[in-house]
């Protein structure tokens, strides 16, 4: 029985061809993407702005899109619901609003005299406030994880590959989360943590897909020193493209069901890391590979660091 490829083994498709192109696509919707979030702005949640959380446990089990539309009902703002796995507890995050103390206050007795007047039995804790000091160093906190995953990153590559490699992870990660970044700015989706959650998903499969073919390239590297820079990429892109396609379509299939059967409470997330999924998908094609040229990497510089590991071996094969 003969396998089924999605790519034949001789494919030979000129990514390089078109690198410029793609490179001002890039630049252009980065741009535009950093624009919308400096014109717009993030609609936030409540863990970077701050607000109400009540605890509530329900007699019976009770569904959580249910609970959501009634507590919506009362315009209250937009909140975050949370169950805690029996379908009878759940946490209510409600925004903070704008004004006093006590416009807060009367926002939880609202919903409070909602859950007992609806939910027979329901026992509905004290309000615990997220203050505005410790959202703000949530935010920061979160801000900080995905720049040193994405700094990490770069320096691991730098070490296991050449500077060029590492400085070309770094462009390509930093494009990858500007791109979802300006997606939350156009749609106003929430963000809250389980999103920042989702950027450092994406950050890691962007990681695993260009250490992949970075990997091959420097293989290549040592194996045709004769090969032009353009060629070699093209050949390393066309050899792991199978791989590329397998991966990416297998997780945006399941992240695209997801997104359309879950769930609204995890759509956020899940769109994040689909869009994500695409964009590190192209990114690792099309910038990281690219930015190798652009940077002047070329076989010969692994011929010379094999050259001078050579030159502290004896002649019997003895490292001295």
């Amino acid at each position: 029985m003969k396998l089924l490829k999605l790519v034949p083994d001789n494919t030979n498709i000129d990514f390089m061809k078109v690198r410029n192109i793609a490179l001002l696509l890039s630049i252009l919707i980065t741009a535009a993407s950093l624009a919308l979030v400096a014109v717009k702005g993030l609609n936030l949640g409540v863990d970077f702005i701050g607000g109400q959380v009540v605890r509530t446990t329900f007699a019976q089990p009770v569904g959580i899109e249910d609970l959501r539309s009634r507590v919506e009902a009362l315009d209250v703002g937009e909140a975050s619901i949370q169950e805690f796995g029996d379908g009878k507890t759940y946490q209510i995050r409600l925004p903070r609003p704008e004004g006093p103390e006590s416009q807060a206050a009367a926002i939880t007795d609202k919903v409070r005299g909602m859950l007992q007047a609806q939910y027979p039995g329901v026992t509905v804790g004290a309000a615990e406030a997220v203050s505005g000091k410790v959202s703000d160093e949530l935010a920061k906190d979160g801000l900080l994880a995905i720049t040193l995953a994405m700094l990490g990153v770069a320096i691991y590559i730098w070490f296991r590959f050449e500077w060029q490699f590492g400085v070309g992870a770094l462009v390509t990660l930093g494009h990858d989360v500007a791109l979802i970044l300006g997606f939350f700015a156009l749609t106003q989706l929430q963000v809250d943590l389980n999103i920042v959650a989702a950027f450092l998903a994406v950050v890691g499969y962007s990681l695993n897909d260009t250490v992949v073919i970075y990997d091959r390239i420097r293989e290549n590297m040592r194996k045709f020193r004769k090969m032009q820079t353009v060629q070699l990429l093209n050949l390393s892109l066309n050899e792991t493209l199978s791989r590329t396609i397998v991966t990416s379509g297998s997780i945006m299939l399941a992240l695209a069901v997801l997104l359309l059967l879950g769930p609204d409470v995890i759509f956020g997330l899940t769109a994040a890391i689909l869009l994500g999924t695409f964009i590190g998908t192209y990114s690792s094609i099309y910038i990281s590979a690219p930015i190798l040229v652009w940077l002047g990497v070329k076989s010969d510089s692994f011929l010379k660091v094999e050259d001078k590991a050579a030159k502290v071996t004896s002649s019997d094969g003895a490292v001295v």
